[in-house]
């Protein structure tokens, strides 16, 4: 307790200290910056007003009459319109230095915590700290950030808390607001974002990818650590005050929920993706800062974003599946090569591919695709067990089984069932070159690869067969008995009428991937051409006596390999190709 004499010295002490920095007064001191131009003495007028403070307790308690403490109350009101106004003086004139991105920045650095400066810093710290150029602008920002700290903590303590706060956010809150505007940061209603053109809103969510980061890690994050720092004494207020200057941040996480709520095109799934992204590698930041229970609204929108961007997603997924079971085009491929629907579906999951990191959290909690509506042959691969291979592998797996079954369905159209193999052994070769060169040859692995290739085989051979049988058939077996010429003059004749016809069918078939188109090539002919060199070397000679040999026997071994390199390029159209002639 002050004994009356010490309390007289004492407010007499600290009444021309204050009233010397008297705002309202007709001195030099009513437009200089106590904390700007000395220090020392702001040290001295902070610690007045403790002393004037526990001055006041006493008079109150023992001295609730007195004219002292008129004239303490006075005082402090003095002093608390000098604080105010300094606190106003630093805050707008501290932009710059003391933006949300310098003070994350700084907070960041163990050496220059914010929370370690917990007292206004003496001439003599800062002048040592600001010997190097480089360290000048963050030597400013700390005394400027200690020096707001230690005039909310004598006004708060001094019962000025809301005139205090009232400045802080004021200020603060439209330097958050202005960054978010720079930012590209708009607030949109959600009828706005629905009657929004594609292309608008495509450019306003490269605006918020380009920006969330931004405002997450450095905007945000600054503002918390600056708020944090100058608040340290109440973490009612600081709460509080961060908690108003962030508002906007609900606007910002807000978009992609109503970004989600658009129409559900398959094209739009790969902005979604890139949102939920996006939102899903700030998460951790976004529930660090706003931890508190006054900004758990932000926290809440932006899992709620999160939310609703998945379910958007998983619905364009689902509806692309029911896209490809639902095409009922009728129109064949000429020449049996790659359908539009293989092409179109093969290049969206490749680019799903790109995204399957963030695919396997979207789909990891769905459920598994169920495949008992597809023919048995198709259920061997892939492996659908959940434990043993990753959700999003399953997913993308699935959708191409869907692609094949559909796939089968229109090889089905085909009249000439060799034609529907080759059909199904050209686009499903095209899907495996396209696994082999994206992403889709690591989800889906060597084994899938490895059996869907055996398909294509399996296709290949069953082509060969039904489009070559006949041909092969014209011929006799190996190493047959030497036969009469009448006799080889018949199986010439055979062999001629079944080769025209195949070739002539099959003169307009394509087979567009290379190494597939000359393996076909190379099968036929091993089996075609050494038996009809064995067949034309030993019946030859017996009918070169023969009226009208050349009629009988028309192609010789180098023919057929002429005639067959040809194929499988669509040169001709169906129905109007010439019967090979001799060469």
């Amino acid at each position: 307790m002050f004994s009356e004499s010490v309390m007289e010295e004492t407010i007499k002490n600290v009444e021309s200290i204050i009233t010397k920095w008297d705002p309202n007064s007709s001195s030099i001191t009513r437009v200089t910056s106590l904390f700007h131009s000395n220090r020392e003495e702001a040290e001295d007028f902070l610690e007045s007003v403790k002393d004037l403070r526990r001055a006041m307790h006493t008079l109150v308690s023992e001295h609730s009459t007195s004219d002292k403490l008129l004239l303490a109350q006075n005082l402090m009101q003095i002093a608390m319109a000098r604080l105010e106004k300094e606190f106003y003086q630093i805050l707008s004139a501290a932009r710059d230095q003391i933006d949300p991105e310098s003070i994350s920045a700084r907070s960041s650095e163990g050496s220059s915590n914010l929370e370690d400066e917990n007292e206004l810093g003496s001439g003599e710290e800062f002048k040592t700290a600001g010997e190097s150029n480089t360290n000048v602008e963050r030597v400013t920002a700390l005394a400027m950030s200690s020096d707001l700290k230690s005039i909310a903590d004598c006004m708060i303590s001094s019962g000025y808390s809301i005139e205090c706060i009232k400045i802080y956010k004021l200020i603060r809150k439209s330097i958050v607001d202005e960054g978010l505007y720079l930012l590209g940061i708009e607030e949109f209603r959600p009828s706005q974002i629905l009657k929004m053109n594609w292309e608008a809103l495509e450019h306003q969510i490269k605006n918020w990818l380009n920006a969330v980061k931004i405002a997450a890690k450095t905007l945000f994050s600054g503002e918390k650590a600056l708020c944090d720092h100058v608040f340290s004494a109440s973490q009612t207020i600081r709460e509080s005050c961060f908690s108003e200057i962030t508002i906007g941040g609900l606007n910002l996480f807000r978009f992609p929920e109503l970004v989600a709520k658009c129409k559900k095109l398959p094209e739009r799934i790969f902005p979604l993706l890139e949102l939920y992204e996006a939102l899903s590698e700030i998460r951790p930041d976004v529930e660090l800062i706003f931890d508190s229970e006054s900004t758990s609204k932000i926290k809440q929108q932006a899992v709620s974003s999160l939310h609703g961007l998945g379910e958007s997603i998983r619905a364009i997924l689902s509806d692309f599946e029911s896209t490809i079971q639902k095409d009922s085009s009728k129109t064949l491929i000429v020449g049996g090569g790659i359908h539009p629907l293989t092409q179109k579906v093969t290049s969206y999951i490749s680019s799903l591919a790109d995204y399957s990191r963030i695919l396997s959290d979207i789909v990891a909690d769905s459920s598994p695709p169920r495949n008992t509506a597809f023919p048995e042959a198709y259920l061997e691969s892939p492996n659908y067990d959940a434990s043993s291979t990753p959700a999003v592998s399953v997913h993308l797996a699935w959708l191409i089984l869907v692609l094949l079954c559909k796939l089968d369905r229109k090889a089905e159209g085909y009249k000439d069932m060799s034609l529907s193999y080759l059909f199904l052994a050209n686009n499903l070769q095209f899907v495996l070159d396209k696994v082999c060169t994206t992403r889709l040859y690591v989800l889906l692995g060597e084994d899938w690869v490895f059996k869907h290739a055996e398909k294509v085989i399996q296709y290949a051979s069953t082509y060969e067969t039904m489009a070559w049988g006949n041909v092969f058939s014209s011929l006799p077996e190996k190493n047959p008995p030497l036969l009469s010429p009448e006799a080889a003059k018949e199986c010439f004749q055979r062999f001629n009428a079944a080769f025209e016809e195949a070739y002539k069918k099959q003169a307009s078939w394509v087979v567009p991937d290379r190494r597939l188109r000359d393996e076909l090539k190379v099968s036929i002919a091993k089996e075609l051409i050494p038996a009809y060199r064995e067949f034309y070397g030993t019946h030859k000679a017996t009918l070169t006596r023969v009226k009208d040999f050349e009629v009988f026997v028309r192609f010789s071994p180098d023919d057929l390999g002429n005639y067959l390199s040809d194929l499988f390029h669509g040169t001709a159209i169906s129905g109007s190709t010439s019967p090979p002639t001799p060469r």
